[in-house]
């Protein structure tokens, strides 16, 4: 077996391709495709050539910057298509970049556990820093959810993110029953 017919087994059916031209200035047009196709957890495969697993979800959003890049002046064009070589590099870049962001998350995970453990070091027990941790571990939760939805190849730090995410969920835990026997004593 090639790594290519390999790599299928793991893949979409089809692959979705934009390629795109926006007028060199000003800069915030280029700025605004990038942002977008980042969002939607597009890969650039070289310079305005982006691709994504094919799904229903991707072609809309797709379709939605093309017509998009058209009234800003530029031009787009939406293919789906098949990988007939090359498709560990695909994969690989897909996943390289779903990578990425769960290691984005698991170092805001360790951010946020230092974080516990400086107020607890300096006895913060209080509903204030209780409900800001509260706030931080939903944003973390919600950015989890969102790269987990992106990562429809199964890329490999996605564990390791999960685990992060259920290390601060139980330091959290331990952290309000802190604040509560806090409660208590007063």
């Amino acid at each position: 077996m090639t790594e290519d017919s390999a790599d299928r087994e793991n893949t979409p059916p089809g692959w979705l391709l934009l390629i795109y031209r926006v007028p060199r200035e000003p800069t915030r047009l280029r700025a605004s495709v990038w942002r977008r196709l980042k969002t939607i957890g597009a890969v650039y495969l070289q310079n305005s050539v982006a691709v994504l697993p094919e799904s229903t979800s991707h072609e809309r959003a797709l379709r939605s910057l093309r017509k998009d890049i058209g009234e800003l002046g530029g031009t787009a064009q939406l293919m789906r298509c098949e990988v007939l070589g090359g498709m560990g590099e695909v994969v690989a870049t897909y996943n390289a970049k779903r990578n990425e962001e769960y290691q984005e998350i698991i170092d805001r995970c360790h951010g946020f556990q230092a974080e516990i453990d400086k107020e607890t070091a300096a006895e913060k027990f209080t509903y204030a820093e209780l409900e800001e941790n509260d706030e931080d571990l939903t944003k973390l939760r919600g950015w989890f959810d969102k790269v987990r939805l992106r990562d429809s190849l199964g890329a490999d730090r996605r564990t390791a993110a999960e685990e992060a995410l259920q290390a601060c969920v139980a330091a959290l835990d331990v952290f309000a029953d802190q604040v509560y026997l806090a409660e208590d004593s007063q």
